[in-house]
C-alpha cells in the first residue's frame, strides 16, 4: 500500500483504456503514453494493461506503507527512493516507511508508477481508468489527492528488482528535438480546406497552447482555411483525429476525447504516435508528417514487436 503525500488533481489512475465503449457515449479515457504503461508493467511482471498512477505534474511524492516492488517509467527526471537516485525505467524495492519523490523530466510531460499487479481499484466498464469528465472508474472517479492510499492488485511476492530497460525514445523519437515530428494521415474533410492550407499544414511548426489537456491538445500556427464554411452534424471521433473549428486552429483530440464532435476531421495522428504526442508538454512545437495506411500498419507492428522483444529480454533476465 501506498498513501500520497504531494500531487495535482490532475494525477489519476489510468490502464490502456475502455474499448467498445463509443457507441454508449463513453470516451477511451486511458494512459496518455500507452507505450511507458505497457513498458513499466512488463518491467514489473504485471499483464501489459495493469492499471497504474499517470503523473503530469512534479514533483510527486508516495510513501510506501509496507514493504513493496515498484517501476517508474514514462520520464528521466530525478527518482528518489529516500536520498537514493534510481536510474529511469527502473524496478527497485522499497521498504515500510520508505518515500518515493518523482520529479520533472527536462524532455516529457508524464510519468507511470506502478505496483504488483497494477494499481487496485474497481473495475467500471471492463477498466480501471479514471474518466475524470464522467467522475467514474479509477479511484472513486477523480484526480488523486493527498491523504489517498492505493493498493497493489498483488501481495508482495519475491522478484528481481534493480533491473530496467532502455528508454524507448532511443528506439522511436527523440524528445530533445525542438521540433517533434508526429505522423498522421488525411482525414474526411481534409480536401474542403484550400490548397494553401494544406500545404501550410505539413509546411509550419504547430505550438501546443497552454490550454491543451487529456481531453484535447489545442494547437496555434497560420489557420487553416476552409473553401466554403462548413455545418456538420456531430460524429463520433476517437483520440487522434485533428479537428479543425472555426478559427482555423487545430485540435488533436487525446485520451479523454468525447466520443463525439461536429468539427471538420482534418487528419490523426496514428496509433503508433499517440504515446510520443502524449509526452510532449504544452509550449514546445510539432510538425506533421504526412504518412499513408501501410506505413501507419508498419509503424504499429514495429512497435508491438519492440514490446514483445522487451517481454522477452525482462523474462530472459529474471530467470538468470
Amino acid at each position: 500500500m501506498i498513501e500520497i503525500e504531494k500531487t495535482t488533481a490532475l494525477t489519476s489512475v489510468q490502464d490502456l483504456g475502455r474499448s467498445g465503449c463509443l457507441n454508449y457515449g463513453v470516451g477511451r479515457a486511458g494512459a496518455m503514453d500507452p507505450l511507458a504503461l505497457q513498458l513499466g508493467n512488463l518491467l514489473l511482471g504485471n499483464a501489459p494493461g495493469a492499471a497504474a498512477v499517470e503523473i503530469p505534474l512534479f514533483p510527486f511524492r508516495v510513501r510506501f506503507l509496507e514493504d513493496c516492488a515498484f517501476a517508474v517509467s514514462g520520464n528521466d527526471g530525478d527518482i528518489l527512493l529516500d536520498d537514493e537516485v534510481l536510474p529511469p525505467w527502473w524496478v527497485a524495492q522499497a521498504r515500510a516507511g520508505q518515500t518515493l519523490t518523482v520529479n520533472a523530466s527536462r524532455y516529457s510531460a508524464r510519468a507511470y508508477l506502478h505496483l504488483p499487479g497494477g494499481v487496485d481499484v474497481p473495475e467500471v466498464l471492463g477498466s480501471r481508468s479514471t474518466q475524470l469528465r464522467g467522475a467514474f472508474g479509477g479511484f472513486e472517479g477523480r484526480g488523486l489527492q493527498k491523504g489517498d492510499r492505493l493498493r497493489a492488485a498483488e501481495p508482495a511476492r519475491a522478484m528481481k528488482t534493480d533491473v530496467g530497460i532502455a528508454s524507448p525514445w532511443l528506439r522511436f523519437a527523440d524528445l530533445s528535438s525542438q521540433v517533434q515530428p508526429v505522423r498522421v494521415l488525411p482525414a474526411g474533410e481534409h480536401l474542403a480546406y484550400t490548397a494553401d492550407s494544406r500545404a501550410r499544414f505539413w509546411q509550419q511548426d504547430w505550438k501546443i497552447t497552454p490550454q491543451s489537456n487529456r481531453y484535447g491538445y489545442r494547437l496555434e500556427g497560420e489557420p487553416l482555411v476552409a473553401r466554403q464554411t462548413m455545418e456538420m452534424r456531430s460524429h463520433g471521433i476517437v483520440p487522434g483525429v485533428i479537428q479543425v473549428p472555426h478559427n482555423g486552429q487545430p485540435i488533436i483530440q487525446m485520451s479523454d476525447a468525447q466520443p463525439s464532435g461536429g468539427y471538420p476531421k482534418f487528419a490523426t495522428v496514428i496509433e503508433a504516435d499517440l504515446w510520443l504526442l502524449g509526452q510532449i508538454p504544452p509550449g514546445r512545437r510539432i510538425r506533421f508528417i504526412e504518412c499513408n495506411f501501410e506505413q501507419a500498419r508498419e509503424a504499429w507492428l514495429a512497435q508491438q514487436a519492440y514490446l514483445q522483444q522487451v517481454d522477452k529480454q525482462i523474462k530472459q533476465l529474471r530467470q538468470a
